[in-house]
């Protein structure tokens, strides 16, 4: 089954009519399809920007070519496998869009902080209690010492990063100390 052509224009049409003209130039009319470029965290921060966006989710075969040519502005696919339909890949890109907006999420910190955003994958979380199951808390984030806490921090989302998705720090700005540092580590800068 392939979705016709004319229904989805003129859903489009209507949901652009309420936004004001300067608005609708901007707003983005995305296709889902394993056919786009695959979503990551830039993107989700480009579209965080824009005043709304507008989502079209194909369903088995998908859409109409004419809506692909003619209607949408961009086409997104959340990763190399095929879906039923494309609402499950509009609900990941809402999600990684929406919470980028200022308010969403309780602190813009906590935001920047994460896997991903800041180009390297977050480091490990400990709350309490200190001891639990003979698993313990590093000791140093019991010190109270903020600047060693900072970095081992750095230096442990420097190590998963290095471990789980090394092609990460090749697209990060690296200090001279976290060279050195993966560099101990086995690491070498292609």
């Amino acid at each position: 089954m392939v979705m016709k052509p004319e229904p989805v224009f003129e859903a489009v049409e209507d949901a652009l009519s309420r936004y004001s003209q300067e608005e609708q130039r901007q707003v983005p009319i995305i296709l889902l399809s394993p056919q786009g470029r695959l979503l990551h965290q830039k993107i989700a921060e480009e579209l965080a920007r824009k005043p709304g966006m507008v989502l079209i989710c194909g369903h088995y075969e998908g859409v109409d070519e004419r809506i692909r040519e003619g209607l949408a502005t961009d086409e997104i696919s959340i990763g190399d496998y095929v879906l039923t339909g494309g609402e499950l890949a509009a609900m990941v890109l809402v999600d990684a869009v929406v919470r980028l907006i200022p308010g969403v999420v309780g602190s813009a910190e906590s935001v920047r902080g994460d896997s991903i955003t800041s180009g390297l994958l977050q480091h490990p979380l400990y709350t309490r209690p200190p001891v639990y199951r003979n698993l313990e808390v590093p000791p140093v984030l019991l010190s109270g010492n903020h600047s060693e806490i900072a970095r081992w921090r750095r230096q442990q989302a420097l190590l998963r990063t290095l471990k789980r998705r090394p092609d990460l720090l090749e697209m990060t700005e690296l200090t001279r100390d976290d060279l050195e540092f993966l560099q101990s580590h086995g690491y070498r800068r292609s």
